[in-house]
């Protein structure tokens, strides 16, 4: 299962002059993580492939998955609702807002920053490849499931004609 590390340092010739605050990694690890959870990333691969000629974003939800998972914060407040006539009160605009804080804080990493999605991939990936297989190193970096999240990338974001 993929996990996103922040701010982590296990490279030692990687330096920081702001403590890796900001620096974002997924890590695959074959034992991480429940059958539940990986149930879960499994259904919700599967939504995003059934709709990714509707939604081209990932919208981020693997990471928004771990990062609620791991922050534990009670988002079970339930939606404010308004009727078409209906006019908004102190009551329903502080519960919104109560609502809307705490999901953003849910997806706040540790070190502090919000991790998100670089969508250039389909950009850069073709050129990463290449200089990967002229250097001899494309089966030393990928490894196995870096190929695999790639063309699963591929897939869901080919252009329908």
């Amino acid at each position: 299962m993929w996990k996103l590390e922040e701010a982590e340092r296990h490279d030692p010739w990687l330096v920081s002059t702001n403590n890796f605050a900001g620096r974002q990694v997924w890590k695959f690890d074959p034992g991480h993580g429940t059958p539940e959870e990986h149930a879960e990333v499994e259904k919700a691969r599967e939504k995003f492939s059934q709709n990714r000629s509707h939604v081209k974003a990932s919208s981020d939800v693997l990471k928004n998955l771990q990062l609620i998972r791991e922050n534990g914060i009670d988002l079970s407040i339930p939606s404010v609702r308004l009727g078409d006539t209906e006019e908004i009160s102190c009551e329903k605009a502080e519960i919104a807002l109560r609502k809307a804080v705490r999901f953003t804080s849910a997806l706040q990493a540790t070190d502090g920053h919000w991790p998100s999605e670089f969508s250039a991939l389909l950009f850069l990936q073709p050129f990463l490849v290449i200089a990967l297989e002229i250097t001899g190193t494309l089966n030393t970096i990928l490894s196995s499931e870096h190929k695999r999240e790639m063309v699963r990338y591929i897939y869901n974001h080919q252009v329908s004609t």
